[in-house]
């Protein structure tokens, strides 16, 4: 038994002190950076996430805060909470383990559907009210009276200056970048209200419960525009044709929705182009070379 796994059953012995059965640990796929593991008991299943207190301070803490976010408002599913813990060197993020169903045609449309409720959902500024992360890397959420500000100010920005720091980016790239803000006024309505969007929606980050109802799972949550989910969703080759249409049908795109999530992927990429390296420079350069 590992040091983590050790570790995880002496926290389980904690929470559940009347359990008299063994723990039981099975490694699972969770993502690039956090150890997941399904947990059973006798007639209890859990999903736990573990990973260093230090490396990533109150990861899970914010991951935990968006998905009750999400669950407030009642429209689309996401795992019970069920704890967020830090002891030793480790924090821990403990969820409702979610049994997988097949992923029907009526799912897809439900997705749309509720997703495009989601974006409903507004507030007074875009941002939120603390900082998060999207996989790995801080994302900043300093509030903004709109969308154009905040994209700038919050999400390009920050990234291109750790680039620039890294060598990954060069001045004449910022130039570029600049060329772009400048035409922003025109790509994005400045009427468009804060939506409540996941941050990070590509295709590993939902799942089909054991009923085919989405549920949505490693948020990135923050008041944004509803083409930063959208446009994610096709970053690495797209969802079903059915949650597009069903969206579209609920929330019509806007004219030019497709140069609206090419420029909103600048974002993710920025944070692949630091995570991965210059493979993802080309997709960069090739979007905002048509601003220049």
């Amino acid at each position: 038994m590992s040091l983590t796994e050790a570790a995880i059953q002496k926290k389980f012995k904690e929470l559940f002190p009347t359990n008299t059965n063994a723990i039981h640990l099975c490694s699972v796929g969770g993502g690039c950076i956090n150890e997941s593991y399904n947990i059973r008991l006798r007639d209890k299943q859990f999903f736990c996430k573990i990973n260093s207190a230090s490396n990533f301070p109150h990861l899970f803490e914010t991951e935990a805060y968006g998905l009750k976010l999400i669950a407030l408002q009642n429209i689309i599913k996401v795992p019970e909470v069920i704890g967020c813990y830090e002891f030793d060197q480790y924090q821990m993020l403990v969820l409702e383990w979610i049994d997988e169903g097949p992923r029907t045609e009526a799912f897809w449309k439900k997705f749309g559907e509720q997703l495009s409720a989601l974006h409903q959902v507004s507030n007074d500024f875009f941002g939120l009210k603390e900082d998060n992360y999207m996989g790995s890397i801080v994302q900043c959420n300093k509030p903004a009276d709109n969308w154009i500000d905040f994209f700038i100010g919050q999400r390009l920005q920050p990234l291109i200056e750790q680039c620039l720091f890294k060598k990954l980016l060069s001045p004449n790239h910022q130039s570029q970048f600049e060329k772009l803000y400048r035409q922003l006024p025109s790509t994005f309505d400045k009427e468009q209200k804060p939506a409540l969007v996941h941050g990070d929606l590509w295709s590993g980050n939902f799942m089909c419960n054991k009923n085919s109802e989405p549920v949505l799972i490693d948020t990135a949550v923050y008041f944004g525009h509803p083409a930063v989910d959208m446009a994610m969703t096709n970053l690495f080759g797209g969802f079903h044709p059915g949650f597009y249409e069903s969206y579209h049908y609920h929330n019509p795109f806007p004219s030019n929705f497709k140069e609206q999530w090419e420029v909103c992927n600048l974002y993710p990429l920025l944070i692949h182009l630091i995570l991965f390296g210059s493979s993802y420079l080309s997709q960069i350069e090739a979007i905002v070379g048509r601003y220049a």
